[in-house]
């Protein structure tokens, strides 16, 4: 059930986080206007980029971020619950979920650490991000191969590839500079809904269940 609610959150903040890249893809295209040659006396035109300020998809990244922090929180809190109960019961499948769990908190600690100190590039992020869908893609896997045609370890494994995925372009647009910003945003929302939110809130309500 713990993995339940850290995938309820990760459905959520991927989904923001999706918004707030196409919001910042979107507004990196309104240059300011240009108003050297302006008449004394004359109109100056309001900037796209204020304008677009009031658009729905514009979010900051410090308001942003304060999901991005209670996420990361959230999985550290059950992640450590499991490695503790886990390493007491000898239950390796605990303290597996607790490494898994952790590598998507510490994601979202970094991406509010970045978007609060508003980072430069974020390249060491990206890297982390390479990492982790390498390693996405091993547990996937192991998940699949281990499911024995139950739905939910099925599903979950088919989530791994798909967040593989996900982080994979991270890596391409933070460390390598990949101008594919409103395609991860878009991407980052469908995951969001469809590997984490939808299927975490079916794990709380039993409708499916490992």
């Amino acid at each position: 059930m713990l993995l339940a609610v850290v995938l309820l959150y990760v459905g959520a903040v991927l989904v923001i986080n999706g918004i707030w890249l196409l919001g910042t893809a979107r507004a990196a295209e309104f240059a300011p206007a240009p108003i050297g040659g302006a008449a004394v006396g004359a109109e100056v035109p309001l900037r796209p980029s204020v304008a677009f300020e009031h658009n729905p998809v514009r979010i900051t990244d410090q308001e942003v971020a304060i999901l991005n922090v209670f996420t990361g929180f959230i999985g550290v809190v059950c992640a450590t619950t499991l490695a503790v109960q886990g390493n007491a019961n000898g239950d390796l499948a605990s303290v597996r979920a607790s490494g898994f769990i952790l590598l998507f908190a510490f994601t979202y600690l970094w991406v509010a650490y970045n978007q609060y100190v508003r980072a430069v590039n974020g390249h060491a992020f990206g890297w982390y991000c390479a990492f982790v869908a390498i390693t996405a893609i091993a547990a996937g896997v192991y998940v699949i191969k281990d499911a024995g045609g139950n739905t939910a370890s099925v599903w979950l494994g088919i989530d791994w590839f798909a967040w593989s995925i996900l982080w994979g372009m991270f890596a391409a647009l933070l460390a390598f500079e990949r101008p594919i910003a409103r395609i991860t945003g878009y991407v980052a929302i469908i995951e969001g809904i469809g590997t984490a939110w939808v299927f975490g809130f079916l794990l709380l309500e039993n409708v499916v269940h490992f």
